[in-house]
């Protein structure tokens, strides 16, 4: 382990959420890491807090939706988030879901948010965000797998 690296690791989830016209939700994000960059909203897994519930109140906080948790979508790790503007090692449990009732806006730690149709996602997305938002459209919309699956 490196030497600047925190000894704990950080658990957070996250949303691939699909709208009814089969569009998906991503976020600016305002913090780090990777801040100012185009996300799948989502955050820290808060101490005695399960997963799916930490996830419906990251999505809640950050973009006023209220959503159904249709199933995991994938893990992604980053063992060294230092490059990006915070340090630790994070791992990232990535859940499809459906949007139910609000109107997505930016909140909380958000600074847009904005549905993408899956083949018009912004460019320079992190290579883990592309694979979940493949993996859930395969898996929760039963999409054909595309070229990079």
């Amino acid at each position: 382990m490196a030497a600047s690296l925190p000894a704990r690791i950080i658990v957070g989830v996250a949303g691939v959420i699909w709208n009814a016209q089969g569009q998906v939700l991503l976020i600016r994000r305002r913090n780090p890491p990777r801040a100012g960059q185009w996300s799948l909203p989502g955050g820290r897994v808060e101490h005695g807090e399960r997963l799916e519930e930490a996830l419906r109140r990251e999505i809640r906080e950050e973009t006023g939706l209220e959503v159904e948790i249709l199933g995991l979508a994938g893990v992604a790790e980053i063992v060294d988030a230092a490059p990006l503007g915070a340090a630790g090692h994070y791992v990232l449990i990535d859940y499809g879901a459906r949007a139910l009732s609000g109107e997505a806006v930016a909140a909380s730690d958000a600074m847009d948010a904005t549905w993408f149709e899956p083949g018009a996602l912004p460019l320079g997305l992190w290579q883990e965000t592309e694979r979940m938002i493949r993996t859930s459209a395969r898996i929760h919309l039963g999409l054909p797998p595309t070229p990079q699956d």
